[in-house]
């Protein structure tokens, strides 16, 4: 009995934040959307990267901004991420390194805290 994997994580945002949740995560985090199954009635949104699905919840009258819960995406290459992060105006929050790894933190529009890791480039 063991864990195999991660089949998908979720953030939440408040309902009148939908369209613009799909536009960040579709648009600048570059998910793709998946089709929800049809016996879910509630509204949301269902996205796959690399490996794994995100589902966007819908939840309001939660303040994001007080939590460090966080979604660490793993990209191959970090810098390229910091500077599209940076020029997109988030404040980025920089982190203990983990060995190995390189990494940093922002909030998406909505409060969710965001991390960006990378293998540590060899030098």
């Amino acid at each position: 009995m063991s864990i195999i994997g991660v089949n998908h994580v979720q953030v939440n945002v408040a309902h009148a934040d939908l369209e613009r949740a799909r536009a960040f995560y579709l648009g600048f985090m570059g998910m793709t959307e998946v089709t929800r199954p049809t016996t879910f009635t509630s509204k949301g949104i269902w996205m796959r990267a690399g490996g794994f699905e995100m589902h966007i919840g819908l939840e309001d009258g939660v303040d994001r901004m007080k939590t460090r819960a966080h979604v660490a995406y793993e990209v191959d290459d970090l810098e390229p991420w910091r500077a599209k992060v940076s020029a997109a105006g988030h404040a980025i929050f920089e982190q203990p390194l983990i060995p190995g790894y390189d990494r940093f933190q922002f909030r998406d529009p909505f409060g969710n805290m965001i991390e960006i890791i990378a293998k540590a480039k060899k030098e």
